[in-house]
């Protein structure tokens, strides 16, 4: 968490009656991104048509004319930024789709994003406090990806849920200081119909993502209790929810349960969902909120 300029070395914060947490869904930093960046990656593309990725420098050119490359780890937020600093969120988490690496290693999937670790500046322009890993781009580039990815962000003190290098560790929470003891605990999870490969998920001696097999009444049983075994009382609770497939409005009746089970079952505050890359609804259930987020970057 960021330290308050008026605070002393010892103080410590007082605690908020009103947390404001910024969910942003599916960020993208990788491709021509990365390109315009000071410091980026090799721009090859394993993609369909597009082999290079100025390709889309080009692109975004033709429509909006030349970029000053290379531009400020700023300027690839435009005004979200002015945005964010009006809302003066306490907590700002995202859904990184962009391996933080410069790994050679790529996924045989055809779309694979990755952000070198220095443009990697850009997370700390916007402030970022909490990344979720468990999605269906973290190990683009290889589980070699995937290790210089946390290294990185955990080197910029930016918390990450959703991946680890053991099973243990891809179903820890994020914890986060919210001042006057209380906590915020960010659990990340991923499921299959988002386009995650079931070989992506953590075992024994393999890195990789908590991936959820499916919304099975056994699934949820099992992340419920990883989310009580941390929990204690009086902590604000996120769960993120990796899961459905790019576009479409409809919100599937498994995927509200297992939302309104997460609440009921767990304690969740918030159940916070991506994948569709456009808005969806929110619900408010039982005292918490369950909804689906739309990308905001």
């Amino acid at each position: 968490m960021r330290s308050d300029p008026h605070m002393t070395s010892d103080a410590k914060p007082e605690r908020r009656d009103i947390t404001r947490i910024v969910l942003g869904g599916d960020v993208m930093i990788g491709r021509g991104i990365d390109q315009v960046l000071p410091h980026p990656c090799p721009p090859r593309l394993y993609e369909g048509y597009v082999k290079s990725a100025m390709d889309y420098v080009h692109l975004a050119e033709t429509v909006d004319g030349t970029i000053p490359k290379p531009v400020a780890p700023s300027y690839v937020w435009g005004e979200a930024l002015c945005a964010l600093d009006h809302l003066q969120p306490d907590v700002r988490i995202v859904n990184l789709e962009t391996a933080v690496t410069r790994s050679e290693d790529a996924e045989p999937k055809g779309i694979n994003y990755r952000v070198s670790p220095e443009n990697a500046e850009c997370l700390a322009a916007a402030r970022i406090d909490c990344c979720i890993l468990a999605n269906n781009h973290v190990l683009d580039w290889g589980r070699a990806g995937l290790s210089e990815s946390l290294e990185t962000l955990h080197r910029m003190k930016i918390r990450t849920a959703g991946a680890g290098e053991d099973p243990a560790r891809a179903r820890a929470p994020a914890i986060l200081d919210l001042g006057g003891g209380a906590r915020l605990l960010v659990f990340a999870f991923a499921c299959p119909d988002s386009g995650v490969p079931r070989h992506w998920a953590a075992t024994d001696g393999r890195a990789g993502v908590n991936l959820l097999p499916d919304l099975s009444q056994d699934a949820l049983i099992e992340a419920a209790s990883d989310i009580r075994r941390v929990a204690k009382p009086g902590d604000i609770v996120i769960v993120s929810m990796h899961w459905g497939p790019n576009w479409g409005y409809d919100v599937p009746a498994n995927e509200q349960r297992f939302a309104r089970g997460l609440v009921d079952e767990a304690g969740a505050t918030i159940v916070y969902g991506h994948s569709s890359h456009h808005p969806k609804p929110i619900e408010v259930h039982g005292g918490g909120s369950s909804f689906t987020a739309a990308a905001t970057c």
